[in-house]
C-alpha cells in the first residue's frame, strides 16, 4: 500500500464518528494536498510526512468540528462534541508529552550540573597541579595538569553538548505548539 493510501485510511479512522459529508470534505482536502504535491513533483511519502501524523490530525479535526459546531448552534450536543475533541488533544499533551518532556529536562539539567561540577573541579585543581600538589600525583606535575585541564574541558564540552540539545528541543517543542497555533487559528478563523 501506498503511502498516500495509508494516509487517508488512517485519517479515515480517526475520524470515525463525525458526519460522512464532514469525513468527506476533510479527506478531499487531503487528497488534494497529494495531488498539488505529487504535480510540484514530490514523492507521497514526503507529502505524507509533511502533513504529519493522521492520528493526531483527526484529533485536531475532530477538536475543531466540535469547536465549529458549537459556534454554530450552541446546544449541549455540541457542548459536549467540542469539550470531548480539546480533551482528546489535552490527553495526549498531558499523558505522554508532559511526561516525557520533563524526564528530557530533568536529564538534560543534571548532565548541564554534571558538566558544571567537573569544569569547576578542574579549574580548581589547577593551581594545585601547577605547584605539585595533587595527592598522588606528587613529583609528575605535567600530568597533573593534563589532567584537570582535560576536566575543565571536558566538562564545558558536556554543557556545550547540553545547551545544544536544549535549544534542539526547544525547536522541537516550537514545531509541535504550532501545530496547536494551527488548530486554533482554524477554529477562531477572525
Amino acid at each position: 500500500m501506498n503511502s498516500r493510501q495509508m494516509f487517508l485510511d488512517q485519517l479515515r479512522a480517526g475520524l470515525k464518528g463525525l458526519p460522512r459529508s464532514v469525513v468527506e470534505d476533510i479527506l478531499a482536502e487531503y487528497t488534494a494536498h497529494f495531488d498539488e504535491g505529487r504535480a510540484a513533483g514530490r514523492s507521497e511519502s514526503d507529502i505524507a510526512a509533511a502533513l504529519g501524523d493522521p492520528a493526531r490530525l483527526a484529533r485536531e479535526v475532530r477538536a475543531e468540528t466540535g469547536i465549529r459546531r458549537w459556534e454554530d448552534e450552541r446546544n449541549l450536543s455540541n457542548a459536549l462534541g467540542a469539550i470531548i475533541g480539546i480533551l482528546g488533544l489535552v490527553a495526549l499533551d498531558l499523558l505522554v508529552v508532559w511526561p516525557v518532556l520533563l524526564t528530557i529536562a530533568s536529564v538534560d539539567l543534571a548532565f548541564f550540573v554534571v558538566g558544571i561540577c567537573v569544569c569547576l573541579a578542574g579549574s580548581l585543581l589547577l593551581p594545585l597541579a601547577l605547584i605539585n600538589m595533587i595527592p598522588g600525583f606528587e613529583g609528575d606535575w605535567f600530568q597533573g595538569v593534563l589532567i584537570t585541564l582535560g576536566m575543565a574541558s571536558g566538562g564545558a564540552s558536556l554543557m556545550a553538548l547540553c545547551a545544544l540539545f536544549t535549544i534542539g528541543s526547544i525547536n522541537l517543542l516550537v514545531r509541535y505548539g504550532r501545530a496547536h497555533f494551527r488548530l486554533l487559528a482554524r477554529a477562531n478563523p477572525s
